[in-house]
């Protein structure tokens, strides 16, 4: 039998001619010219030898036996892959028959002549999209790739094989469950197929029983929750990637970040902002390095005076009291915090709030550990974040974010390598995450995303280009899922290449490659169970089993009624703390400022009364002094007056005394005298003898 050169174009066809080269193909299985390209397979990376010339011969009887093996596989299947090829192997037997009727002698010269020589060990062989191909009739590379990606672990399907532009069934490039938690990158340009690249891997997740958290930026992860429709065109998708598939629906969760932008209700997630931090939160208020430790030294000062930090109101209170009167002493002791930058700290503070900042900061906050959970069912609970205009507020939804993913970090215990991953963070748009971002910052994340894997938490890392994500963090992502990029622009030419350094080595001309994939289609490198890198392989993504768009209004409502967390959290509350606790103390310091003003008052009254008291006293004296001067001199006139009248008594009395002496006297004068008188009589008349008569 002679050989054939047979290659398969995805549902375009087949092309045969033992005649000449096979042409070469793109990503998308259109032919190229072969006189513009070299002969090479574009996806196997292997030279195709290019056959000796031969006379136009068939073995008819082969022709019918491949014919009826086709067409059998386009009736089973009723895929359109295969019945591309049935018509391709139709045609190709009619111009067979037609050309050995017109030179029957020129087949038979052509039977008797060598065969062509085999192909390259290392060269591809052609094999057909509608079925899984025959391990005999595997070309090198994709008996490469399928024993590269053969693993005896539970592993999550990303897509068939592309090999020199045609999908092999039977051939796909899968994750190996325990290696998530080594972490994944999902790149490519808008509109290239990343979002039910997510879908699909967060439906092998989930049905594996690891839990999921992706960002839902356009709230078209919804879907998850119903089960796909079958169509036409996805059952030809589906058949050519060789996936048996199934409608399915899967366990989601609604969880809003609030703000007036959320993509759909649902669980009100929160932190208190004592639990985020000052690094995480500079990042949310787009702080420069300088504001940011300005930021830690407020928070220190804070935690100091047992100051707890629930809302933005308490930080601002803390804020606005260090640069008051009341705390410009406080403000002083705590490193030289300038009055310009705390009030710089303000004005953001009022930014984020206007970006639904005051819906997330507060409480109750939300405990990671609800974001692991299963159903009944044992499949993993996919968490939807609904961040609305991510573009409008990056700088908050990445610091949420990363606050989550370092929530796990701090209180999920030690568990080493797992078999499957606790929880799969889903980082999409994660370019924002470090635009603009501090030294500080970009460190934790790396810190965090180096040593979560040792939690049982996987990360993925969704953007456009590997050049969108630091190295330091790109050095942590064992595993790749690059979609298609654009070259249109000197600077898209220098992301491509960088990308393309970014990969293991492989003998893909990857920058070709890269821009040739169409939408759904992308290049993968994984690590196997082993921690080995996979080679790079082009693959064309399986179709989710869910619905890929939004669910329906009833299906959100019906999530949101059904959550067992959503009465955890759905009312806010405003615990006793900062702004409260300064509201006290300025309603002490008032009320002890009114006191002191009082007692000075009183003090002031007190010595007013005392002075009043002692003029008074003084005055009273000098009166009581004036009333006892005037009274002792009204007693020593009294005195006098009596001294005098006694005096007076006693000198009348010794007047009386005088006078009755000088009485007596005189009457002892007078009865002397009489008796003298009379004894003078006596002796007168005695002597002359005469009486007087």
């Amino acid at each position: 039998m002679t050989p054939l050169w047979i290659t398969t174009v995805g549902a375009r066809g087949l092309w045969m001619n033992p005649t000449l080269t096979p042409p070469r193909h793109n990503s998308h299985g259109t032919a190229v010219p072969r006189d513009t390209v070299p002969v090479t397979s574009k996806y196997s990376g292997a030279p195709r030898p290019e056959p000796k010339d031969h006379t136009m011969s068939e073995n008819i009887e082969d022709l019918k036996a491949q014919l009826a093996a086709a067409e059998a596989a386009a009736k089973a299947a009723e895929a359109e892959a295969a019945r591309a090829k049935a018509e391709a192997l139709r045609l190709q037997l009619e111009a067979a028959g037609s050309a050995a009727a017109q030179e029957p002698a020129t087949q038979a010269e052509a039977e008797a002549a060598p065969a062509p020589e085999a192909p390259a060990a290392d060269a591809p062989e052609a094999t057909p999209a509608s079925s899984p191909a025959p391990s005999g009739e595997l070309s090198a590379f994709a008996a490469q790739i399928q024993g590269a990606y053969s693993w005896d672990v539970p592993a999550v399907t990303i897509g068939t094989l592309i090999d020199n532009g045609a999908r092999v069934p039977g051939v796909s490039a899968k994750m190996p469950l325990p290696m998530f938690n080594r972490h994944l990158l999902v790149a490519g340009a808008t509109g290239t197929g990343k979002t039910r690249t997510l879908q699909l891997l967060a439906e092998g997740l989930s049905a594996n029983g690891s839990s999921v958290l992706l960002c839902d930026v356009k709230g078209d992860l919804t879907g998850l929750a119903e089960a796909g429709a079958s169509s036409e065109k996805l059952l030809s998708r589906t058949a050519a990637n060789g996936q048996e598939w199934a409608s399915a629906s899967f366990p989601i969760e609604l969880l809003s970040l609030g703000g007036a932008d959320s993509q759909f209700p649902g669980v009100p997630v929160r932190a208190q902002i004592s639990d985020f931090g000052p690094i995480l939160l500079a990042r949310a208020l787009s702080l420069n390095t300088t504001q940011e430790q300005a930021l830690q030294l407020i928070f220190a000062w804070a935690d100091g005076q047992a100051l707890e930090l629930v809302d933005l109101p308490d930080l601002r209170a803390v804020i606005s009291f260090l640069t008051s009167d009341e705390g410009k002493d406080e403000l002083a002791t705590i490193g030289g915090v300038s009055k310009a930058t705390a009030g710089v700290i303000l004005r953001a503070l009022t930014a984020l709030e206007s970006q639904g900042g005051g819906q997330f900061f507060g409480a109750p906050g939300f405990d990671t550990a609800d974001l692991m959970r299963m159903d009944s069912t044992g499949r993993g609970i996919i968490s939807l974040l609904g961040v609305g205009d991510i573009s409008s507020r990056p700088a908050l939804v990445s610091a949420v974010i990363m606050f989550l993913l370092a929530n796990l970090f701090s209180t999920l215990p030690e568990v080493g390598d797992v078999e499957r991953p606790k929880l799969v963070f889903f980082f999409d748009e994660a370019h924002l995450l470090f635009a603009d971002a501090t030294k500080e910052f970009e460190r934790q994340v790396v810190q965090t995303v180096r040593l979560i894997r040792s939690k049982g938490v996987g990360v993925v890392f969704v953007t456009q280009t590997p050049k969108d994500i630091p190295s330091d963090v790109l050095a942590q992502l064992g595993s790749r899922v690059q979609h298609g990029l654009r070259a249109s622009t000197p600077d898209d030419f220098k992301k491509l290449k960088a990308t393309v350094q970014t990969f293991p080595k492989t003998s893909l001309e990857l920058d070709e490659v890269l821009t040739t994939l169409g939408t759904g289609e992308a290049v993968v490198t994984v690590l196997d169970p082993k921690g080995n890198p996979t080679p790079v392989t082009p693959v064309g993504i399986w179709a989710p089993a869910s619905v890929m768009g939004p669910a329906s209004a009833d299906t959100i409502a019906r999530i949101n009624q059904s959550s067992v967390i959503m009465g955890r959290y759905r009312d806010a509350v405003n615990p006793d703390s900062a702004e409260e606790k300064l509201e006290r103390r300025a309603a002490e310091a008032q009320a002890a400022r009114e006191e002191a003003i009082a007692q000075e008052a009183a003090a002031k009254e007190a010595e007013r009364a005392q002075k009043e008291a002692e003029k008074e006293a003084e005055r009273a004296a000098k009166e009581a002094e004036k009333a006892a001067a005037k009274e002792e001199a009204a007693r020593h006139k009294e005195m006098e007056r009596l001294r005098r009248q006694v005096e007076k008594q006693q000198e009348k009395e010794e007047a009386a005394r005088q006078r009755a002496a000088e009485r007596r006297t005189r009457q002892v004068e007078n009865v002397l005298g009489s008796v003298l008188r009379t004894a003078g009589r006596e002796i007168t008349r005695s002597i002359f003898g005469t009486r007087k008569r």
